[in-house]
């Protein structure tokens, strides 16, 4: 990876790290809190996103139709997360939902994009994986068990992450489309798809009053400016790489788990921890 690929995914890990943690920190549940940072997203980044449709010369058309499913994808990704973290720690639904989407995402990338990632790319993954589960099983079988509920959430949520990041790829590389418009669309999408749940009834309502603005409003911003971050380095660097590399962002969320939260077991998510960077920095040395 080139200095400017390394920049991109570290602070994509740092601010999607940061985001993940003020959701649970915020203590907070529903489309109404959801659906207020959606909102704040695709106000926020509409100058911007417009700019770069208008830049790159997109096929509006085209456009709508990457737009439209990567945010029906986001949307069910959003819920699906915020979920998870209310039945379980953050420290397992997080690591096992980023372990196993970059895991589908290399194999989707071979399959379906056509990449042919070299043997230290594969050594990289593989690694990364292997310090993501690490850290969401602290604690062995009596710690899953314990977590059931937050290890069958983390798990789906992995393969949501694989089917976006696959799709807003494919988009920003094969479809030619601008990372930063691509994404805004995306969240506007998010926020349409949403409005019925969170507009038109009394507890959707109820919610977006209740929603503390402060981590709303961070989460709004801070959510799409780390993905669109990673959907920059995507068209610099093949997905199989990208995918791994950007987990790095387990590391910081479970020693957050550990430090904000109390959560157990934080010498084996620290173990954990150290082999995800290994992997990471196998990634990093792979042409």
């Amino acid at each position: 990876m080139t200095l400017l690929v390394v920049l991109l995914v570290a602070g994509a890990a740092i601010v999607h790290a940061t985001w993940n943690v003020v959701i649970k920190r915020a203590g907070t549940s529903g489309v109404g809190f959801i659906w207020a940072s959606f909102a704040v997203g695709a106000v926020v980044f509409a100058p911007f996103g417009i700019w770069s449709l208008i830049d790159s010369g997109a096929h509006i058309g085209h456009w709508l139709g990457f737009a439209a499913v990567s945010g029906a994808l986001q949307v069910a990704y959003f819920l699906l997360l915020q979920r998870g973290y209310a039945v379980g720690d953050v420290s397992v639904v997080y690591p096992l939902a980023r372990g196993t989407g970059p895991l589908l995402s290399v194999v989707l990338a071979v399959v379906l994009l056509g990449e042919r990632p070299g043997p230290i790319t594969v050594l990289g993954a593989v690694v990364v994986v292997t310090g993501v589960m690490t850290i969401g099983f602290a604690g062995g079988r009596a710690g899953a068990a314990n977590n059931r509920a937050g290890v069958v959430f983390g798990l789906v949520i992995g393969v949501l992450i694989a089917g976006y990041t696959l799709w807003d790829a494919t988009a920003v590389t094969l479809g030619e489309l601008p990372a930063v418009g691509l994404y805004w669309g995306s969240v506007v999408f998010q926020t349409l798809l949403l409005a019925p749940a969170a507009l038109m009834s009394t507890t959707g309502r109820a919610q977006i009053v209740a929603a503390p603005r402060v981590p709303a409003a961070t989460v709004g911003v801070l959510a799409p400016l780390g993905y669109i971050l990673v959907l920059l380095a995507v068209q610099l660097a093949p997905v199989s790489v990208i995918a791994p590399a950007r987990e790095v962002s387990v590391v910081l969320v479970g020693l957050a788990g550990w430090l904000f939260f109390r959560e157990p077991h934080p010498v084996q998510r620290l173990i954990g921890a150290a082999v995800v960077l290994l992997g990471v920095g196998l990634l990093a040395t792979a042409q």
